[in-house]
């Protein structure tokens, strides 16, 4: 299963989990409720970086190999 496919599954399934939960809590206040919303959007929120972070990461390449070309680039223009 390739990185995507997983963060996107699992957005999925807490994305439909966190709209029975707001469905839930239109029924009348629940703290717990309430808590298990903030910390599935907690975790939406590391997947959503993380997915952004592999598109990212294949679209450029690898963060080591971005780094060390814009290090050559700087030599270089250093040295012009």
């Amino acid at each position: 299963m390739n990185p995507f496919t997983g963060i996107h599954t699992e957005i999925d399934q807490l994305s439909a989990r966190r709209s029975e939960l707001w469905h839930r809590l239109s029924t009348g206040r629940d703290p717990e409720v309430i808590d298990e919303i903030r910390q599935i959007d907690e975790r939406l929120a590391e997947l959503w970086d993380a997915h952004r972070a592999e598109r990212a990461r294949i679209r450029f390449g690898e963060r080591e190999a971005i780094v060390k070309r814009a290090r050559a680039e700087e030599r270089l223009e250093r040295a012009a």
